[in-house]
């Protein structure tokens, strides 16, 4: 993908779907239509998300009349307020469990579970919540007519995080791999990939990541397996990323394992 994906504009990737990288470093993306657009996620601050609606203004596209939240972090909701002001209140679309954990944001006026469709006018864009990964409210945005898709923060390109997906407190790393192979299901060998942090990204680059991230989980189960503490676990393996990242991916998995799959000690 171009270097101009990162530029501080919106860029075109695809037929009427755009990119802009708000402050630092952050996804969101457009998706225009004949009905107006769909804004995927709001950007991290207001000071963004006021930079977002003059871009689009500027774009002459349309109006926004959906938005869509890939999760609830306030790294991408914390536009809603501006956004809403700005085009009058348009419906807000999530998953079921995408909690927004930005303080003046509101919750999603339009929740989903498995699967749900913007209608464009003449196009439709596809919500799918392909698993658990990242949070447990993950969810992505297909555009099938344009072959792209916003995954959010499922997948992580950040040159800024060395590209090391979001292990947070509220992950799911042993079934993130699972959510990445419906995402890659999804996709052909020239989908257009926009991640929650980062430039655009192709299907091999997303096969490269799962495959790391199936790694992190099948190491976590094998040292649960043997015994070995998750105080210790850190230390104890050969990892993909840098062990510094990967704090919460070790402890997270512990906790997500039946006890049937752990040996003593548990602790």
């Amino acid at each position: 993908m171009p270097d101009s994906s990162r530029d501080r504009g919106l860029v075109e990737i695809g037929d009427r779907c755009w990119v802009l990288r708000a402050e630092p470093d952050v996804s969101v993306g457009l998706v225009g239509g004949e009905a107006g657009l769909l804004l995927v996620d709001t950007g991290p601050s207001d000071v963004e998300a006021r930079r977002a609606v003059e871009q689009v203004r500027r774009l002459g596209a349309g109006d926004v009349v959906a938005v869509f939240h890939t999760h609830g972090h306030r790294a991408h909701t914390s536009g809603d307020v501006v956004v809403s002001e700005a085009y009058d209140g348009p419906p807000v679309v999530a998953h079921e469990q995408a909690d927004v954990t930005a303080s003046r944001v509101p919750a999603p006026t339009r929740t989903f579970s498995s699967a749900r469709v913007v209608d464009l006018g003449d196009r439709q864009v596809e919500l799918l919540h392909p698993g658990r990964g990242h949070t447990a409210g993950d969810a992505v945005a297909r555009v099938p007519d344009a072959d792209v898709l916003f995954s959010g923060d499922l997948v992580e390109e950040s040159a800024s995080r060395s590209a090391v997906p979001g292990f947070g407190a509220d992950c799911f790393p042993l079934e993130w791999p699972g959510a990445l192979d419906l995402v890659i299901a999804l996709l052909t060998t020239s989908s257009a990939v926009v991640p929650g942090h980062g430039a655009p990204v192709d299907r091999g680059f997303i096969e490269r990541q799962r495959d790391a991230i199936g790694v992190v989980a099948e190491t976590v189960r094998d040292l649960a397996t043997r015994g070995v503490p998750a105080s210790e676990a850190v230390a104890s393996a050969q990892w993909p990323y840098p062990a510094e990242h990967l704090g919460h991916a070790v402890r997270r998995g512990y906790e997500q394992l039946p006890r049937s799959a752990r040996s003593l000690p548990l602790i």
